[in-house]
């Protein structure tokens, strides 16, 4: 992923973040069904990662009910913003999630319709990263596409990019890095048809 290609997503987020917050508040909670299976998964009061938090709604708020500590990064200096304020109370990083590095470990790591903005090349190199902010037995939950290569969105009126591995690759990369997949659904038509995965790790 060519920094060019990484500045142009983060752009968009940048110049529309609130239109794209906006958007997500008029939709239904269609991830409730996944995140259930994620929570049910974790210890009570559990540290989350949630990498590419945006604004912190639906998801960052939801697992802040239930009693989880939430800390948030997102690349996006708008997105951070509307997610510190949205849940004051909770720590976030701006940071680009390729160079992801916080030298703590979490009981849950997600990566929930961001992920899927890295080029093939950069998500491989994404798991390494997941391992090392995995406590033992964490679980990762992330959506992705169907198959490799890239496909190019559209955000008003605004090009936005995403990329993705073939399922193999993923599971290969995820057992590479000691994680284990729990469920995995393609298209799931009861969460917008996003393509869904959810392992643990199996470190002890």
């Amino acid at each position: 992923m060519s920094n060019e290609t990484a500045t142009s997503v983060m752009d968009v987020y940048q110049r529309h973040g609130a239109a794209w917050a906006m958007l997500r508040s008029d939709q239904s909670f269609v991830e409730a069904s996944w995140l259930d299976r994620f929570c049910r998964q974790l210890p009570s009061n559990a540290d989350i990662l949630d990498i590419g938090c945006g604004s912190g709604f639906l998801i960052a708020r939801e697992l802040c009910s239930r009693g989880f500590a939430v800390t948030g990064v997102d690349g996006s200096p708008t997105m951070l913003a509307m997610f510190r304020s949205n849940l004051p109370t909770r720590p976030a990083y701006l940071c680009d999630m390729r160079q992801l590095d916080l030298g703590q470990r979490f009981a849950g790591l997600l990566a929930w319709d961001s992920f899927f903005h890295l080029s093939p090349e950069d998500q491989r190199t994404m798991f390494p990263r997941f391992a090392a902010h995995a406590a033992p037995g964490a679980m990762l939950m992330f959506t992705s596409g169907v198959t490799e290569g890239d496909a190019i969105g559209e955000f008003q009126g605004m090009p936005l990019y995403h990329g993705s591995l073939g399922s193999s690759e993923y599971r290969d990369l995820l057992t590479a890095y000691k994680f284990e997949v729990v469920d995995h659904v393609v298209e799931d038509p009861n969460c917008g048809h996003r393509t869904v995965w959810l392992a643990q790790n199996q470190n002890c």
